[in-house]
């Protein structure tokens, strides 16, 4: 069952995640206000084939920061953009607590607006 918002969208996984697995998808967002993209990087190259949970979250985190990477430079072109930075940025902290808290649950999530660079 999928839940579907202007927030992003939640499914529940085929196997329910373990508590090691919750913390790790949990870190692959969480971590991102501090390393940027590095984090979740550093977590899917290392947990990719070990869990789909941790995978699933890691890549969604990861594709999340690098659009709004790409969003944020696209924005500082114009005097206008650079006003908007904020609202792009309060955005984005709101988006990464949503998924943190559905990693939390055992839940996968997509964030929305997000170009899929790594599928």
């Amino acid at each position: 069952m999928a839940d579907n918002t202007f927030l992003g969208t939640e499914t529940l996984p085929d196997i329910t995640p373990t508590s090691d697995e919750k913390t790790m998808a949990i870190l692959s967002h969480v971590l991102t206000f501090v390393a940027g993209f590095l984090a979740p990087l550093i977590i899917y190259l290392i947990k990719k084939d070990e869990s789909k949970f941790i995978s699933a979250h890691a890549k969604e985190s990861l594709n999340f920061q690098i659009t709004i990477f790409i969003v944020i430079i696209g924005l500082c072109i114009t005097i206008i953009g650079i006003l908007l930075v904020w609202v792009v940025g309060i955005l984005a902290i709101i988006l990464v607590i949503i998924a943190t808290i559905r990693a939390s649950e055992g839940k996968l999530y997509r964030y929305p607006f997000s170009i899929r660079f790594i599928k």
